[in-house]
């Protein structure tokens, strides 16, 4: 149970959350402050922000909770995520230069594909970031009863609140500052949990013994080899520049920074995934009849002593503002930029879009509630809402960045069969040999994108 300290702890570890947030939407005027800031950012501080932002509930709280299930197989998985970050970080990263005045995804798709490239790319980027807000919206619900005894309901209300408030009034300078110090705490807390589950447990050979010699497997003992491939590929592309990593490789004051932080982000995550999905088989090693939703939570209360408690259950109330706030930001900005502007005939003004682009954080914070209620398990929340990314923006997107000849034709044909690709391997099929839809649909969008664009680009060169 949590003493006076520990509760002491946590609530100035959010007062300064939120102060520092608010305090940083000072001079705040235009849609760019509050999308890229000032695009002067070193690696060091892309790091932290980049790290932040995909430790979120999923591959915290939910990695804990699968590894207890299944076992490190669901670490290993989560490696598809940390080879995103590493090719990212050396193909597309150092590549950024050529998009100067850029600000969303949705920009980047108009310089190849055109205005209604823009504003498809936005719908899907609102979409994708409010079903990931959905995740870490559950995780706060959950995080707030587990420790904190307040009912889920109650826990959303006050975490999201402090989330949508200085991520509404200081935009990405507040989410920024906010991640490195959300970053500071989770990357020294969560590990700390693991060393003591361990000390207390007598050392990892007692987890050996105790956990089924299955947990041990790759891939699990309960998944195909194909359907392992699938979901590894999932976690590679699922995330692979959503709104709120384009944004991050927007920031920095230049490629070479932007390139070292981004991959300094994807060589932490490796050992940083294992740490929580070693929490899941320390839990299983305490409690064997555990809810595994609890895995993570239950670890923390049982091992650690008062005071280290109270910090590190701040580290993990950390990981699900630092991931909410920045998809928050990623979602109005795709909205105002994206949607609104080129749909509009007349132009809005500056403090217009500002003043859209903050409204936008809230109503996606409430549509992230409900897409929460909808689906109990975290990561599987994260594993639906790339649906609305990967098999149609992917493609089409990296093909910019890597200054790949495009047309029109190859980005619609692509998108198309991407998303058709998606809904039949899924819907009709109902994911033949377990193989997630998430992967046929980007081949297919990969297939049909190279073809038109093979065709049409010879119909140009003879013209």
């Amino acid at each position: 149970m949590l003493n006076y300290l520990d509760y002491a702890i946590i609530i100035f570890y959010l007062f300064v959350i939120l102060l520092v947030g608010l305090w940083s939407g000072r001079g705040m005027k235009s849609l760019q402050d509050f999308s890229v800031s000032h695009r002067s950012y070193g690696s060091i501080v892309i790091f932290a922000t980049l790290s932040a932002s995909f430790i979120g509930g999923g591959f915290s709280i939910g990695n804990a909770e699968k590894v207890f299930r299944f076992g490190i197989a669901n670490i290993v998985l989560l490696w598809g995520f940390s080879l995103k970050e590493i090719l990212v970080a050396r193909f597309i990263a150092p590549k950024m230069d050529n998009f100067p005045n850029v600000i969303s995804a949705g920009d980047i798709m108009e310089q190849g594909y055109g205005k209604s490239a823009k504003v498809i790319t936005g719908f899907f980027s609102v979409f994708l970031c409010a079903g990931i807000v959905g995740a870490q919206v559950g995780a706060m619900g959950l995080i707030f009863k587990v420790f904190l005894g307040i009912e889920p309901i109650w826990g959303i209300l006050i975490g999201c609140g402090i989330v949508i408030a200085y991520s509404t009034i200081g935009g990405m300078r507040a989410v920024v500052l906010t991640d490195i110090i959300q970053f500071c705490v989770l990357a020294i807390g969560l590990p700390a949990a693991l060393i003591f589950g361990i000390v207390k447990l007598g050392g990892f050979s007692a987890i050996r013994e105790a956990v089924p010699a299955s947990h041990f497997s790759v891939p699990a003992d309960s998944m195909t080899i194909g359907a392992f491939l699938s979901l590894f590929l999932t976690f590679l592309f699922g995330e692979t520049l959503v709104p709120p990593y384009v944004q991050r490789l927007l920031i920095g004051k230049d490629a070479k920074h932007t390139a070292r932080g981004t991959m300094l982000s994807g060589i932490f995550s490796i050992p940083f995934f294992v740490v929580t999905g070693a929490i899941g088989l320390v839990a299983l090693t305490l409690d064997p009849k555990l809810d595994p939703n609890l895995a993570m939570p239950f670890v923390i209360c049982t091992v650690l002593p008062a005071g280290v408690r109270g910090v590190v259950i701040a580290g993990v109330i950390s990981i699900v503002m630092s991931s909410a706030d920045s998809f928050l930001n990623g979602a109005a900005t795709a909205c105002i930029n994206d949607i609104v502007k080129p749909l509009r005939k007349k132009p809005l003004s500056e403090r217009h879009e500002l003043l859209l682009a903050k409204l936008l954080n809230c109503f996606v914070g409430i549509f992230a509630v409900v897409f929460a209620i909808k689906i109990s398990s975290i990561l599987d929340i994260l594993i639906y809402a790339y649906n609305f990314w990967a098999p149609v923006i992917l493609v089409p997107l990296a093909a910019v960045f890597l200054g790949v000849r495009v047309t029109k034709a190859g980005f619609f044909s692509g998108t198309i069969a991407g998303a058709a690709g998606v809904l039949i391997w899924n819907g009709l099929l109902k994911s033949p040999m377990g193989i997630s839809g998430l992967v046929i649909g980007v081949f297919c969008n990969l297939i049909a994108f190279a073809l038109a664009n093979k065709i049409y680009a010879s119909d140009d060169e003879r013209d």
